[in-house]
């Protein structure tokens, strides 16, 4: 008897651990992209791959990306409305990239959801900085980001389907 309140004592605990672990995954990015922007550019990768024509049911879209279903649907409404994704309703339905994978930028998915890393923010917080005025890692910072918004502009679906 003793095992089995034992037993019962541990599941929910380890249970309260795997949903805080979840819960943080799904509020932290990689530090550059919000976790919306990696969950958009995963679905989005995913649909670059299908053949012309072809479109992947939500559903199967969250488990092949392994995106929540109801955070996958709110991104996928926001890609939509942006012009970006085409939903399908009904019988052979679902999502399809509105354009080509090589007329979608990544800049372009950040933008639609407003997860652009914004220009100009200082790296401790403190306020614009800039090459009159910088903070302590004002240089690196601005080679970071320049970097990474060249990337963001020059980067496409098809590069990295």
């Amino acid at each position: 008897m003793i095992s089995v309140s034992h037993r019962r004592r541990e599941a929910p605990h380890g249970t309260a651990r795997v949903k805080a672990r979840k819960r943080a995954q799904k509020t932290e990015g990689t530090g550059l992209l919000s976790q919306t922007s990696e969950y958009a550019l995963r679905a989005l990768a995913t649909l670059a791959k299908l053949r012309p024509g072809e479109s992947m049911r939500a559903t199967d879209l969250a488990r092949e990306t392994a995106v929540p279903p109801q955070y996958l649907s709110k991104v996928l409404r926001k890609l939509v409305a942006r012009g970006l994704l085409r939903a399908r309703k009904g019988h052979g339905g679902g999502f399809s990239l509105a354009r080509g994978p090589s007329a979608i930028r990544v800049a372009d998915v950040l933008e639609a959801l407003d997860s652009a890393p914004p220009i100009g923010r200082c790296a401790f917080g403190w306020g614009r900085c800039d090459a009159a005025h910088p903070c302590p890692l004002h240089p690196m910072w601005s080679k970071l980001t320049e970097s990474f918004q060249t990337w963001t502009s020059t980067t496409t679906l098809a590069d990295v389907t």
